[in-house]
Formats: C-alpha cells, sequence, structure tokens
C-alpha cells in the first residue's frame, strides 16, 4: 500500500514537559485512521505537528514523499493536508457559503460563479445546500460541524484531519457526519479521525491507534484494539 503520510520519531515538548515521545506513524494513501487516547495522551499535539500548528519539534514528517517538517500550516493547507477543528470556527456575521468561500480563496483557483458552483456541489454533499445563505450564528451543532467539514474540503485536501467532530451530537447526528466522512473517503480523501466516542470510531476506521503518555501503546483493528488490556486501562478504564 501506498504511505500518503508518515511520521518519523517526532519528540515534543513544553518546557520540561513531554508531550509526544519518539511517535512514528504511517499512513496509507486512502486509508481510514483512527487516533484514540484518554484526555492529555498526546492526541491533539500529535495532529497539531502533522498539521504544522506546531513546527518546533525534533523527528520529521513526510507528505507524499516530501518533507514537511518545518513547513507552516498554511503551506501544509496547500500540499494537501486540512483539518477540521472540535470547536467550529465559523465567521459568525457570514452566510454559510461566504464562510466556505473564504479557504477557496485561499487556495487559490477558480473565480467568481465557478467557485460558488463548487462550494455549493460541497455543501449539497454535506446536505447544507438549503442553508447555503443563511447566516452561518443561526446553524444548529450538527450543522456547525458539517459546515467545518465543508470548509476543510474546500481546501481540495488528499488528508482530512477529523478532530472530533462528533463530540455533544446525538445518536443520529453521529450517523449523518460518520455518513459523510464514509462518502469523502470513497472519493478518494485518506481521513485521520481523533474522537472520543468509540462507538463511532470502532464503526468507521480501518485500522486505530491508541496514545497514552505521548507514546503509542497498541494500533491495530478496532477488534484487536478494543481486546487489548493495555487500551482498556489507558482509554476504557477496565
Amino acid at each position: 500500500m501506498e504511505t500518503i503520510l508518515e511520521v518519523n520519531n517526532i519528540v515534543k515538548q513544553f518546557g520540561g514537559f513531554t508531550a509526544l515521545s519518539g511517535v512514528n506513524v504511517k499512513v496509507h494513501k486512502g486509508e481510514r485512521l483512527g487516533l484514540i487516547g484518554p484526555n492529555g495522551s498526546g492526541k491533539t499535539t500529535l495532529i497539531n505537528c502533522i498539521s504544522g500548528a506546531f513546527t518546533d519539534y525534533e523527528g520529521a514528517i513526510h507528505f507524499n514523499g516530501q518533507d514537511i517538517s518545518k513547513l507552516k500550516a498554511h503551506e501544509r493547507t496547500k500540499r494537501g493536508i486540512a483539518r477540521s477543528f472540535q470547536i467550529p470556527r465559523p465567521f459568525s456575521s457570514m452566510t454559510v457559503m461566504e464562510n466556505l468561500l473564504v479557504p477557496f480563496a485561499f487556495v487559490g483557483g477558480k473565480d467568481g460563479p465557478e467557485q460558488q458552483e463548487e462550494a455549493m456541489a460541497i455543501l449539497r454533499g454535506m446536505g447544507l445546500a438549503d442553508k447555503a445563505f443563511v447566516q452561518s450564528n443561526q446553524l444548529s451543532q450538527v450543522e456547525l460541524r458539517k459546515m467545518e467539514l465543508a470548509r476543510a474540503m474546500a481546501a481540495k485536501p488528499k488528508l482530512l484531519i477529523s478532530d472530533e467532530a462528533m463530540a455533544g451530537l446525538s445518536g443520529n447526528e453521529i450517523d449523518e457526519v460518520l455518513e459523510i466522512l464514509f462518502g469523502l473517503n470513497k472519493l478518494g480523501i485518506t481521513i485521520i479521525m481523533i474522537e472520543h466516542i468509540m462507538q463511532a470510531v470502532m464503526k468507521f476506521s480501518e485500522r486505530i491507534i491508541c496514545l497514552d503518555a505521548g507514546k503509542i501503546i497498541c494500533e491495530g483493528t478496532p477488534e484487536t484494539i478494543v481486546k487489548n488490556p493495555e487500551v482498556q486501562r489507558a482509554y476504557l478504564g477496565d
């Protein structure tokens, strides 16, 4: 299988605290990878290193065979790495369409009507076409999460990092978001899912990595992970 992302021996420290200690991860093109672990395990720090929010770490990160270790976040976005955030960050005074056109303008490409057509196609895929010209502060929680995913997709990513897109949602709303993520993966987009809702991670992921105290303690299929005693101790509280 072709490797799209390779994280090599990443060490990240905050003062005297080591948040990541020699983490190695390979992600295959088109894969659905789950990233789990208790609070403080290093999940967010790892995706901050991958997305470029942090660049002051030891080790190297390669994307599509190229070293991106020192690239800033916006440069990695242009290479094809997009991230949706746990807490949506819309421009509340803008419509949904206007929010979506911001990342379109950032990555460049078509202007005017063609850009709006592409944006509308993304919104249709998210089930938000009827909300295109609604102000974003009028959206429900699940609609905001969908818009956050839509904004990530406007960057035309090869790799999408979904950061707790389902936190606080109902069962039916979680299923809606999962359906969207499965659909994006079928389009060939590699997805890393960071999520505390274990049922969603198990349903979505082909492979799961579990972090604890800045180290990978287990990786494998969902079936392997859920039976692993180290995971049960660290994450499931068993």
